[in-house]
This record gives structure tokens, C-alpha cells and sequence, in this order.
């Protein structure tokens, strides 16, 4: 079954000089489809361009990081809202609440969170979320649009027990990465992951951040592509005790019917 990978930040600049060979290995490794990550008023409009540079391959989100809160203006909301308004831009996000790094001041973290989430419901289009050490704050402002979103995705999951079922008991999905793969911070999503329906599963690699660890041989670098997918896929079906043709398949059905992908 071709993979879709739901998260990769291929705008970021460590792609630059080989960009299409990273895309030629992905497609190699099974990778038919990737979603773009838009993360901040920079790199949400070079997302869309690369998906108009592969139309049917590549599709974009349009959104600012928590990390990037403090550039979101009423300008950069409305330049946001014209990229979601291309059929390519699947998603709002990543947007969200990152109290672990506080590159942004909560304040503005949670403005540009809601500002964000009004978008989702003004477009109708699914949510790409992000949640670090905020979990409370962030279920609030989730509750606060009860009623009013469509389908989101929590991305690069890698949150307790009890914020893993919270998520399922708003029928949210789960996107899993390379996190998986570390024996350091990633063991306890061995179990976790048995527990997420597979019509609520999705993988990501969210390249070129977190090469999963486990890769053998391991590269002589630590830039992740989304060719790693594949690895990723193998070990989060053994985790779940499915097949890895099971796994890939409802993986890449969820994704599909998440970001309303044209059928192929």
C-alpha cells in the first residue's frame, strides 16, 4: 500500500541541494504522497508552492507554529487565510501550544492558537495540531470550539496515557513519528500505540527532525526524510502486532479521508 506521510518540513532549508532526490528516495521507499508543513508566515507559502510544483503528490498546510506566535498580526492572519483558500492547502496548522520550549509568550501562543482555530471554522478545513506541555490550556481552547470544528489531527504525538485518550474521546487523531524509535523518550509509545483505532492512525516522519534512531545501518547523518517512513511503518506495526501491509494501508486510508486527498 503507498504511504502518505501526513508531517514533513521540506521547506526547511537542509533540502535545499537535493530536495528532488529526497522526493526520488521517498517515492522509492513507497512514500506516494506527502503533506507539506506550513509553520510559519515564511514557510506556509513556500509549502504551497512545492505543492504546486508536484500537483497530486504534494499538498500543504498553511499555518504558525507556537514557536512563531509573536508574527501572528491580523496581516499574517489574513495572508493565512488566502493559502487556505488554494484547494493544495489540505490543513490549518501547525498551530497549537508549545509551553516546553516558550519561544513565544503564552499570551501570544494562545492568541494565535485562536485565531487560528476561527480560521479552521471559517474554511471548514481539518486542524494539523501541536501540543507540548499544555495540555490543560490547549483542551480549553479546543472546548471553547466545541461544536464548530471539523476533523483534527494531534501531530507528532508523543504525550502521556491520559492525554492520548483525551484526544480519542474527541474522536481527534493521533499522528506517530520516529518519536517511536527512541529508546531514551519514546518507550512508552510502544504500548500507547496498541490503543489508537486504525481509522484515527496516521504517520509522519516530521523530517528533517527525528531520524528515528533505530534505522540500520545508521546514517552517517541526522537529517530525517521521509523515505524513513517505511522504517517507521515496520515498527509501528510490530508495537500494534499487525501485519505492516495492515498498518500501511489504514494508515494511508486515515490520511486520505483526513485531508480529503483526491482519489488516485
Amino acid at each position: 500500500m503507498p504511504l502518505i506521510d501526513i508531517g514533513a518540513n521540506l521547506t526547511h532549508d537542509s533540502f535545499d541541494p537535493d530536495r528532488e532526490a529526497v522526493l526520488q528516495r521517498a517515492r522509492e521507499a513507497g512514500v506516494a504522497r506527502m503533506v507539506i508543513t506550513g509553520a510559519s508566515r515564511e514557510h506556509s507559502p513556500k509549502a504551497l508552492a512545492l505543492a504546486r510544483q508536484y500537483p497530486g503528490e504534494l499538498f500543504a498546510t498553511a499555518g504558525v507554529h507556537p514557536h512563531h506566535a509573536t508574527e501572528y498580526t491580523a496581516e499574517c492572519d489574513a495572508e493565512m487565510r488566502e493559502l487556505l483558500s488554494h484547494p493544495e492547502v489540505v490543513a490549518v496548522g501547525e498551530c497549537g501550544l508549545d509551553y516546553f520550549r516558550d519561544f513565544s509568550p503564552r499570551p501570544a501562543q494562545r492568541r494565535a492558537f485562536e485565531m487560528q482555530l476561527q480560521s479552521a471554522v471559517d474554511t471548514g478545513k481539518p486542524l494539523f495540531l501541536h501540543q507540548r506541555d499544555a495540555h490543560a490550556d490547549f483542551m480549553a481552547m479546543m472546548k471553547n470550539f466545541d461544536g464548530k470544528l471539523g476533523a483534527a489531527v494531534v501531530h507528532c504525538f508523543t504525550g502521556t496515557r491520559e492525554e492520548l485518550f483525551d484526544y480519542l474521546d474527541q474522536d481527534w487523531y493521533v499522528g506517530i513519528t520516529g518519536w517511536l524509535c527512541d529508546e531514551r523518550r519514546g518507550l512508552h509509545l510502544r504500548e500507547l500505540v496498541k490503543h489508537i483505532p486504525a481509522q484515527r492512525l496516521m504517520i509522519e516522519t516530521d523530517a528533517p527532525y527525528l531520524l528515528p534512531r533505530t534505522v540500520k545501518p545508521a546514517p552517517s547523518h541526522r537529517r530525517n526524510e521521509p523515505m524513513y517512513l517505511a522504517h517507521i511503518v515496520e515498527e509501528l506495526a510490530r508495537d500494534r502486532g499487525e501485519d505492516v501491509a495492515v498498518t500501511a494501508a489504514n494508515s494511508s486510508a486515515a490520511a486520505s479521508a483526513f485531508f480529503r486527498l483526491p482519489a488516485r
